[in-house]
């Protein structure tokens, strides 16, 4: 697919008159789409929608939410001709492409065959604009053939601006990550879920639950430090380390082993009477489990933060009300933790003292911890809306229903 090849199916459900293209290079591209996509099935009944993606990882998403007459695919190496020959069999009457990606001879050849191409959840990041800077020669051209740029924040429509970019081109709209953080009704993920959880890790009514999500090597021994002498304040505090790469799991467990804890795998918990000795730390070795251990917590440390990682997704806790902490080094998620910081809707540390003194801190205040999670809560809701807001741009005359 990368050379332009199709198999002879997949030519054959191509055949149909100028399908909706979308284009989210990888999993968070592909679940922040998630949204978009339902709303371009609902206006759009007859089309079909063929999703491209760069990575694997993406692709197996984007097959996960597609509909039974989309096509997921690879998107073509963007080089001329395998490109040509890409658009030629696709023949799509839009193409819509999630967050910024630039790729020049793809946008080129939509431009020559005046097929809208529309950027949706744009954003231009601290390194991108740097880089961008110093081709904005070879750079602005290239962006002006694009349609319209639905983009995050006022500092991405300045940014897009400052490159050349024509300002009736430009319309804010917002992160449509803020709408699929709430997610969980659609996942049938209720209430008596999360007892069931908390009653699999053998939770009684007085035990905490903290939960350290999507961790990185570095982060799990400053975990399970605070957690040692939360235990001697908390002995009915539970942890649960989720490291963002699951494959990590054993070496995570023998971390806990060093820290003279006993290492739970989630795989392998079958019974609450399978916990014989305390304190247990839980160890998430599964994939796609994050969320329902979000909300059978009652406290979240968001992870990749404390290290120079970028951070990860605090969307998710924040929809279930939890109260969040999260390290200093969440620059992916930049204009989102500045909306989070501003109304005080999670709480920034920088160091393990700190880690340990706000967890220790929430914990003596019940009532903090529930402002704390419901401010992380309403600042979602405020903020939804932006996939509606894109679509205003996406319905245009030119695309037959």
């Amino acid at each position: 697919m990368r050379l332009g090849f199709f198999s002879d199916e997949q030519k054959k459900r191509l055949a149909q008159a100028q399908p909706i293209w979308l284009h989210a290079v990888s999993v968070g591209e592909v679940l922040a789409s998630k949204a978009l996509l339902e709303e371009l099935h609902e206006a759009y009944p007859a089309k079909q929608i063929v999703i491209s993606t760069v990575t694997s990882t993406g692709n197996k998403v984007a097959q996960r939410i597609a509909q039974e007459n989309d096509l997921v695919f690879y998107l073509p190496f963007d080089i001329s001709f395998i490109v040509k020959k890409t658009v030629a069999l696709i023949n799509p009457s839009l193409v819509i492409i999630a967050e910024t990606e630039i790729w020049p001879n793809f946008i080129r050849c939509l431009k020559k065959r005046n097929i809208p191409i529309i950027t949706v959840n744009a954003r231009i990041s601290d390194g991108s604009f740097k880089g961008y800077r110093l081709i904005q020669f070879l750079i602005k051209p290239v962006m002006n053939r694009i349609t319209a740029f639905c983009v995050q924040t006022e500092t991405d429509s300045k940014r897009l601006a400052a490159l050349g970019v024509a300002g009736e081109k430009i319309h804010i709209t917002g992160n449509m990550k803020f709408d699929t953080a709430d997610c969980a009704d659609k996942e049938k993920i209720d209430t008596a879920d999360y007892a069931e959880y908390r009653k699999k890790l053998g939770l009684g009514e007085k035990e905490k639950l903290f939960v350290a999500g999507s961790t990185h090597p570095g982060e799990e021994e400053i975990v399970l430090g605070v957690y040692k002498k939360l235990l001697k304040e908390f002995p009915d505090l539970r942890l649960l380390l989720a490291p963002r790469h699951p494959e990590r799991a054993k070496e995570v467990e023998n971390l806990v082993f060093k820290s003279n804890l006993n290492p739970v795998f989630i795989s392998a918990l079958s019974r609450p009477s399978s916990l014989v000795h305390r304190p247990s730390v839980f160890i998430l070795d599964t994939i796609g489990q994050l969320k329902v251990f979000y909300a059978a917590s009652d406290i979240v440390f968001v992870g990749g933060s404390l290290i120079k990682k970028g951070g990860q997704n605090i969307l998710e806790p924040a929809a279930l009300a939890k109260p969040i902490v999260c390290g200093p080094n969440m620059f992916n998620f930049r204009d989102i933790i500045a909306l989070f910081l501003k109304d005080e809707a999670c709480i920034m540390i920088h160091n393990e003292e700190e880690l340990f003194e706000n967890i220790a801190d929430l914990l003596r205040n019940p009532k903090k911890m529930a402002a704390l999670g419901a401010r992380a809560k309403g600042l979602i809701a405020q903020n939804q809306g932006a996939t509606m807001r894109n679509m205003e741009y996406i319905i245009m005359p030119g695309i037959n229903k």
